[in-house]
């Protein structure tokens, strides 16, 4: 037994270390905030989703899916250092979803008034000639609603405890909050309206060399050692598995429905069971 929780703890501190950085002074930690000063309450559906080990393949679902907005993934392309500094962009989402999750107000208030400060300087052209601004309330949607998309299904089909339809909508109404403080006008309040406005930006997708690299390197290429990367190529199945067709065939990656539901869905939350596990060791 004491084996087993000194392994338990290892995998935990390796996990939340490489995600979130190092535990001490990340905004949002739990420890440092009383409940009663939190922004959004216990039971509210956010604290759900976000606390659950089902982001792991919910947030490269994300990423995969807001690549296919051309303009996004060029500003991403361009400005993020992804390649360069994978681990350190990961953690830095993960402060800011901690912050804006677990904080108080006006933790989340700083988080999304830094973050809207370096969309200020991202700009540039696309390779198709066309400009880009991160600041762009039109691009910020897309990304909004990506998340909430990759972020809900990923919920949904590997989280610990299933979300009814008014709790989806109440986790898409959350959200809202956040986006709105980021420059997204008249952000989704249903999953409803979010699988609406997905549809709106449909004809503005389409897989392009940025993002067929970033989906390689998400999906083929990670910076691991070897000996996790069959964890990490677990998550990675699962996340891909989650996407929409038309969205697995923009970016070229193949849609195996049998193998998905036999080989991948399984894996995942086998995964995803084991990383639940080691970071509510005590």
């Amino acid at each position: 037994m004491q084996v087993t929780d000194a392994l338990r703890r290892r995998l935990g501190a390796a996990v939340i270390e490489r995600v979130a950085g190092p535990r001490a002074g990340a905004p949002g930690e739990r420890p440092r905030i009383a409940e009663a000063d939190r922004w959004f309450a216990a039971d509210r559906p956010i604290r759900q989703v976000h606390d659950d080990s089902a982001m792991f393949v919910g947030g490269i679902a994300a990423l995969l899916l807001q690549s296919l907005h051309p303009l996004a993934m060029a500003a991403v392309a361009d400005h993020s250092g992804y390649r360069a500094d994978p681990w350190g962009r990961l953690q830095r989402t993960a402060h800011f979803i901690g912050a804006t999750t677990l904080g108080r107000e006006e933790d989340a208030m700083a988080a999304i008034a830094r973050v809207r400060a370096i969309h200020s300087h991202v700009t540039g052209t696309a390779p198709d000639g066309r400009p880009y601004a991160a600041s762009d309330p039109h691009l910020l949607t897309w990304v909004h609603i990506a998340e909430i998309y990759a972020f809900l299904r990923a919920y949904e089909t590997y989280g610990a405890r299933p979300l009814g339809q008014a709790a989806r909508d109440g986790y898409v109404a959350d959200m809202a909050l956040i986006a709105a403080a980021l420059g997204v006008p008249d952000p989704p309040q249903t999953e409803a309206e979010v699988l609406a406005a997905i549809g709106r930006y449909r004809p503005e997708l389409a897989g392009t060399p940025q993002a067929w690299a970033a989906a390689r390197f998400l999906l083929r290429e990670p910076p691991l050692p070897l000996a996790v990367r069959p964890v990490y190529g677990g998550l990675a199945a699962a996340a891909a598995a989650l996407l929409p067709g038309w969205a697995r065939r923009e970016l070229k990656i193949p849609s195996l429905p049998l193998a998905d539901a036999i080989l991948v869905r399984p894996a995942g939350r086998l995964v995803v069971s084991a990383i639940r596990w080691g970071i509510s060791a005590p």
